[in-house]
Formats: C-alpha cells, sequence, structure tokens
C-alpha cells in the first residue's frame, strides 16, 4: 500500500497551496451503562480520553516502498470473502468488546522515537509484469443488448453559486479517539473515503476505502491487516454530534470485512476501491473502480476499469458484475471513478478519468438495466445518446475534478455535487437544476488551508435545508471525518 503515499501526494502538491493546521471542536461522550470502565486513553469517544488531534505534517514515521520489478502469471479473480460472524456489541462504546484482539502490549520505544526523529521504513514491493491467466474462469452470458433511442436533452439555466458559511467540523468517525471507536470495536485503525447512501428508510450505508489495522502508522494506509474496502450502516438522525454507526459487516471477532476483494498485486491489481452506492428496492449497488497501480505521478493512478457490484443480503456479501464494466482504454477514458445517483425513472451515472485531474462525463439507464452496459445513454451535446458510447461524453463539469459525491436533494428540487477542486486546493459544491447542468460555479466548502492534504467531500444523505454534512479524509491522519456548512 506504499503506492498511496505517491498517488495521495497530489492532494497536497495540486491541491494546496499552504500547510496551516486546524484545532476544531470534537463532540464527546461519556459511559452511559452501569459498570462501564474507563477507556484506555487515546482509544475512545470516552471521559478519559484526549479529544482527537489532527497529525502533524511531519510524520512519526516514514515508509518508502522500494520498488523492483517482477515476472508473474495474472492468478485470476481472487475468491470472494463470503465468511461473516454477527456479533452483539455494548451500546456504551466505552466498554471494549475484544480487548484480547485490541488492547496488545505496546512495543518499546525505537531509537527513532527516543532521539524524536522519524521512523525510517523501507519496504520492497513488487512491480509485477504478468502473463494472462491460461486457466481464465468462465463468464456467464450477459444480458441481451438494448438499443435506446436518441432523446434531446438541453440543459438548464445556471444557477447561482452556492454562498458557503459556519465551516465546522463535527466529530472524527473513524479510529482511535472517534465517536465510533472502530479501533476497539472492528480493529479499524486507519481508512478513509466515507461513502454514503440511503441503503433502507431510516437508514445509512458507509463505505470506505483502503483499512489497516495493526501497527497503523499515518501518512496514509501504512500497516497491517491491509482490507481495500469496508461497510457501516447507521440510523443516527442527529448529525450535529457525528454519524455513530450501529454495526460492521464482519468476519470475525471485532473485525470489518473487505467486501470486494482484490489481487494486491501491484501493475495487475492493487485494490478494489468503493466510489458511490444506492438501494433500489432490496438490492443494494456499489459502483467501484479496479486500481492496476498508484502512479508516481502526483494526484493521479490507473485503473484497469470502472466497474459494479450488488448485494442481494442487504451489503453483508457482494457480487462484481462480470459484464457491468467500463474499460480504462489507453488509460484515458471517462467513468473510472463514478458516482451513481436514482432519480426518477433512472440512475444517473457521473465520472471522471483515473486521476484527480479530469472533467465530469454524463450517463443515464432505465432502473430496471443498471447492470447492462448497452443500455446506457450518454450525455452528448444537448442529447442522450447511445451513440460513441462512454468515451464520447460531453463535458459538463470542466476540471480538476476528484472524488464525486453527487445527490439529489427532493425537498429543494435541486442537484448537488461535491469534490476535490485541485485547482482551488478546497473541496466544493455547485448546484444544478438538471444533472446534465448547466451547474453554478463551483463554492469551496473547506479549504487545504484550513485542513492540509485533504480529500473526499462525501455528502450525508439527510443533508437538508442550508445544513450541508459531508465527509472529509486527511492523509496525514488517514481517517473519515464529518464536516457541516452552512448553505445561504
Amino acid at each position: 500500500m506504499a503506492e498511496r503515499l505517491l498517488a495521495a501526494v497530489g492532494a497536497m502538491v495540486f491541491g494546496a497551496g499552504v500547510l496551516v493546521a486546524a484545532n476544531p471542536t470534537i463532540a464527546t461522550a461519556t459511559p452511559s451503562e452501569p459498570g462501564a470502565v474507563e477507556s484506555i486513553p487515546g482509544a475512545g469517544p470516552c471521559r478519559s480520553d484526549p479529544k482527537p488531534v489532527h497529525e502533524s505534517l511531519v510524520p512519526k514515521t516514514v515508509e518508502v516502498p522500494i520498488t523492483y520489478p517482477a515476472v508473474t502469471v495474472d492468478p485470476g479473480p481472487p475468491p470472494e470473502n463470503t465468511k461473516r460472524v454477527k456479533m452483539e456489541l455494548p451500546t456504551d462504546p466505552c466498554i471494549n468488546p475484544c480487548p484480547d484482539l485490541t488492547d496488545l502490549p505496546a512495543p518499546p520505544p525505537s531509537i527513532d522515537e527516543q532521539l524524536g526523529i522519524p521512523r525510517l521504513i523501507l519496504h520492497p514491493q513488487a512491480f509485477n509484469f504478468a502473463f494472462p491467466n491460461p486457466n481464465p474462469p468462465a463468464v456467464p452470458p450477459g444480458p441481451e443488448p438494448a438499443h435506446p433511442g436518441v432523446e434531446a436533452a438541453p440543459q438548464s439555466p445556471v444557477r447561482p453559486t452556492p454562498q458557503v458559511s459556519a465551516v465546522r467540523e463535527v466529530a472524527k468517525l473513524t479510529g482511535a479517539n472517534s465517536v465510533n471507536r472502530t479501533d476497539k470495536r472492528w480493529q479499524v485503525q486507519g481508512t478513509d473515503l466515507g461513502i454514503m447512501w440511503e441503503s433502507a428508510p431510516g437508514e445509512v450505508a458507509i463505505a470506505f476505502g483502503d483499512t489497516v489495522g495493526r501497527d497503523f502508522h499515518p501518512p496514509g494506509g501504512m500497516g497491517e491487516d491491509w482490507r481495500s474496502n469496508l461497510l457501516a450502516f447507521s440510523s443516527d438522525r442527529d448529525l450535529t454530534d457525528g454519524v455513530t454507526f450501529d454495526r460492521m459487516v464482519t468476519d470475525a471477532r471485532c473485525h470489518a470485512s473487505e467486501l470486494l476483494t482484490s489481487k494486491k498485486l501491484d501493475n495487475i491489481e492493487i485494490t478494489t476501491i468503493p466510489t458511490s452506492g444506492f438501494a433500489l428496492g432490496d438490492r443494494q449497488y456499489m459502483s467501484y473502480m479496479s486500481i492496476r497501480t498508484w502512479n508516481s505521478i502526483p494526484g493521479t493512478w490507473y485503473t484497469n476499469y470502472g466497474g459494479i457490484a450488488y448485494s442481494d443480503d442487504h451489503g453483508e456479501t457482494w457480487t462484481k458484475d462480470p459484464h457491468a464494466k467500463w474499460d480504462n482504454i489507453f488509460g484515458v477514458s471517462n467513468f473510472q471513478v463514478a458516482a451513481m445517483v436514482p432519480q426518477g425513472d433512472w440512475v444517473y451515472m457521473f465520472g471522471t478519468p483515473n486521476t484527480r485531474l479530469g472533467s465530469v462525463g454524463l450517463a443515464r439507464v432505465p432502473k430496471d438495466q443498471v447492470l447492462n452496459t448497452t443500455a446506457y445513454q450518454y450525455w452528448r451535446n444537448g442529447e442522450w445518446t447511445p451513440v460513441g458510447g462512454y468515451t464520447s461524453a460531453s463535458q459538463i463539469v470542466e476540471a480538476p475534478a476528484a472524488e464525486l459525491s453527487v445527490r439529489y436533494d427532493a425537498d429543494r428540487k435541486v442537484w448537488q455535487m461535491s469534490y476535490l477542486d485541485t485547482a482551488k486546493a478546497a473541496l466544493v459544491v455547485r448546484e444544478s437544476d438538471s444533472p446534465q447542468g448547466v451547474w453554478s460555479a463551483s463554492a469551496p466548502t473547506v479549504s487545504a488551508l484550513q485542513f492540509p492534504e485533504l480529500y473526499g467531500g462525501f455528502i450525508h444523505p439527510w443533508s437538508s435545508g442550508a445544513d450541508l454534512y459531508f465527509t472529509m479524509s486527511t492523509w496525514s491522519d488517514y481517517n473519515v471525518y464529518l464536516m457541516h456548512v452552512t448553505l445561504n
């Protein structure tokens, strides 16, 4: 995972002009159950714990990848982990349910720590040149080809630029000292993204990216027990003090499970990262990107394809549809990083190429054809059309746009889009009366002047009125925070 350090430096190099530390206020909880014990300091949202603080930009540990070439054979798709273990957690977050797993003795301080200098770790990592798998798995037949027509789709008048005020960090959602105590409850020490969708009435799903447990040492997702993605659920309607997780999908005691496996072989498939999610009836959908390699050029990476997975058991296990894929032709194709939103009779797919530097394209598909790529129409020059396919979609928002989050605000009847704008060194928000725009000018919500190395900006679906809640990650912390701004 050391490659992520090189790739995500782009959030700082392209996105941050000045690096200034922040001093946010965080809500904390106190033990509530009779007989509850004080937690170990620094491990949860309890009276004895200090408030979360952001990591220094001068890291305590520096992990340097030492890349060497290797010739191998593509092993083919790894088997999905379908083992699931459900356990009842204490309602009091200050009670550690698995001290035998999470409260292991700390190693003695190293000489580097005693001297107050960063610890240096050299991490050998193979860069693979792979021969094709000689026994590829059989793929079931795809859906019947669809033949969508061409329809006019004029843009709506441009909306005014949103007016943003009252920017506030609400709470740290993951990791040590977080309101969810994920380090003790699910062995989640470091993770990122926090992509949210309404998974059922009164419930929100939250998907995370590359995650580490033991020996977590930021910046970035460095450490042991690497999982490419995770999923939590929450019914917490009061967002003013954070988002409390009801549960996570687990495969062992106090251990959050990887949902979509990856080969974890650099230059073949290093990881699979969620990009959005939505529910249609009893089925959950998740868009994801299969990442081939994290590039050394800041703000870029290289995908194999963007795809869609689905779950028919409420997010416990997932299937990557073998046909619902958008291949990355010559490394420049759109819809590698997608944000999918159901609205009316359609599911809209907003997409960018595999960098933090591309523009936004748009497609739509009938709700009953989500997994059929031949049923998609792409917005091009004022029309919905299948002609030319996904490589010919027109730009609806100019570059640079990274890690999109899009929603339809049904109360206001307005589309909202949040993303990282590396040119402005900020997370920004735009609004439009139609998915194809014209989209308003972008308004910064959180700046790298406040939170260096920031990225993400995924909107909470229960934001309402003037209250916009969204998640934010920072590379130096490598954890997820809930943010709030007021839209005037």
